[in-house]
């Protein structure tokens, strides 16, 4: 992965509006990462990186790009979106380069359902892998019904390939940011491994690896752990400053 420098509350802002097309991210985001990843697939290396730090935000970033003050955001034609998803679908329709999302309305109609059952992997998944003592069979007991559906779903189009549609899209690009943390999180501090019997998502990982455009935006597992961390001990406390 070429190296991201992440810009801090000491660093200067790029020169914002002057016709350059942006991507703002955290290596350490994963719904940054999804835009990254879609921006390496469909090479559109005119879009300049730019890594901006979660742990020592530049106040410029929000005065001045994007003031929700998230990431990612696109500036992009002197203006500045934001939120992953709709930047999937900004970046299929407003740049050249192999399509994200797909055509015929049973694909269209299967994106649409597994883009909205992420939510149910997210809001299941960090609580279960939050609980303190939990058993192995425990974890299998709340958590296993979800990625046994993702497990259903990659079956789906299994004569087309190993992807969620048969081949590598938009789906892929939502989800693998969330798979890729699961996976090293579960293991490292619940010793459980989310591909257990369930062959066509561990083969789903597999295929992840060999994507060009995926590989470059991957850290080392120990990277995305210390960062899990590090948000777990900013949530608590907050939460402890408002009790």
């Amino acid at each position: 992965m070429a190296a991201i420098v992440h810009l801090n509350s000491q660093s200067n802002p790029p020169a914002i509006f002057d016709g350059t097309t942006r991507l703002y991210i955290s290596t350490i985001c994963p719904y940054a990462q999804r835009v990254w990843i879609a921006r390496n697939f469909k090479n559109l290396e005119n879009i300049e990186v730019i890594g901006i730090s979660l742990q020592d935000k530049p106040d410029w970033y929000k005065e001045k790009v994007y003031p929700p003050n998230k990431v990612p955001a696109l500036e992009h034609n002197n203006k500045v979106i934001g939120e992953s998803l709709d930047l999937l679908q900004y970046l299929d329709d407003h740049f050249e380069g192999p399509k994200l999302f797909p055509e015929g309305p049973v694909k269209q109609k299967a994106a649409s359902e597994l883009l909205k059952y992420i939510d149910t992997l997210i809001t299941i998944g960090f609580p279960v892998l939050s609980k303190d003592g939990f058993s192995v069979s425990e974890i299998q007991q709340e958590f296993g019904p979800v990625l046994d559906h993702l497990e259903d779903s990659l079956g789906k189009f299994a004569d087309e390939g190993p992807f969620f549609l048969g081949q590598f899209g938009v789906v892929d690009i939502a989800y693998v940011p969330f798979i890729e943390r699961f996976q090293t999180f579960f293991s490292s501090l619940r010793n459980f491994d989310i591909t257990t019997s369930r062959p066509k998502l561990a083969k789903w990982v597999e295929e992840m690896d060999k994507i060009d455009a995926y590989a470059k935006t991957r850290l080392p597992p120990e990277i995305n752990l210390e960062a899990y961390k590090w948000r777990v001990a900013k949530t608590r406390a907050v939460g402890s400053t408002t009790n």
